[in-house]
């Protein structure tokens, strides 16, 4: 048996890491161990570097303060402090009344963008330079196009509304078409023969649509239609800029008359709570996803 140069330098063999005991390490509850004592490690390496620079005591008075952070989500009234935590349910609503508008249209969009009736032509081109449009112009301009441009024109009810119904126009009209385009990716991943099949057993266009396309195209969507509702939740916030009160135009506001952000961290813990769950649910449809596509393809 020959052994290498570094074995006999070091006079000791060199570790099987596929041996039953380095498995077990790597593996099942030993690597769960390793996880989480690596996280906590780099937790608590970040935390002792922001408490020994210079300039951390001043971040903790302004964007950590305990008293000032509950001041901020409660808010005060008698000093006209809009509560964050209340103010955070516009962003909830904003939210999921632009998710239901968003999903009928994109799917819309994106069954019109993959037809081939030629009555649709005119339509098909116009929801591509749509598409293409609000995917090229950033959100916070289409909110200044919108928010300011509507009431200047003047045309009725339309020109009248508050600034959150503005900050949700501008937001469906963006997301939308993203979404279509999630969509249209889906509906055009279905394999050409399972449409050439069910219109060879009869099934009529829309038929072949509902009962063959649609189911297989969905499931494909769902996780990166998931990824962009957490994008609109977070964009609700670009509505401040209109004047809406939700949850970050309440912490400027208390930033503004108490000279502290604490209401900046609290906004963001919002968020968080808000988009972590379905980020990891999100996770956890993406590789539930892809175990059954390897288990179909073994």
């Amino acid at each position: 048996m020959t052994t290498t140069h570094d074995e006999h330098s070091s006079g000791v063999a060199p570790p099987n890491l596929l041996a039953p005991g380095y498995r077990r390490f790597f593996t099942g509850r030993g690597a769960v161990i390793a996880s989480s004592l690596s996280s906590v490690a780099v937790v608590v390496a970040l935390v002792s570097l922001f408490y020994i620079t210079p300039g951390s005591s001043e971040v903790r008075f302004f964007f950590f303060h305990l008293a000032d952070m509950g001041r901020a989500f409660l808010g005060d009234p008698a000093k006209g402090l809009s509560s964050v935590g209340l103010a955070f349910l516009t962003n909830i609503w904003m939210c999921l009344l632009c998710e239901i508008i968003v999903l009928v249209l994109g799917l819309t969009f994106a069954w019109v963008r993959v037809s081939r009736s030629a009555v649709l032509l005119p339509v098909r081109v116009l929801v591509t330079v749509y598409t293409d449009l609000f995917r090229g112009i950033p959100i916070i301009l289409v909110i200044y196009i919108v928010g300011f441009g509507l009431p200047a024109l003047n045309i009725g009810f339309l020109s009248h509304q508050s600034p959150a119904v503005y900050g949700c126009i501008s937001l469906i009209v963006t997301y939308t078409a993203y979404v279509a385009e999630v969509y249209r990716a889906g509906l055009t991943s279905v394999p050409n023969g399972q449409i050439l099949a069910a219109r060879s057993l009869g099934l009529t266009q829309q038929a072949t649509m509902q009962r063959i396309i649609l189911p297989q195209a969905v499931r494909t969507v769902v996780p990166p239609l998931l990824n962009d509702f957490i994008s609109l939740q977070k964009d609700t916030a670009l509505v401040s800029t209109l004047g809406a009160i939700e949850a970050t135009h309440a912490a400027q506001i208390y930033a503004s008359t108490e000279f502290n952000f604490s209401g900046y961290t609290i906004a963001a813990l919002l968020f968080l709570i808000l988009t972590v769950p379905l980020t990891r649910f999100t996770d956890q449809l993406m590789s539930r996803d892809r175990n059954k596509r390897l288990a179909q393809q073994s």
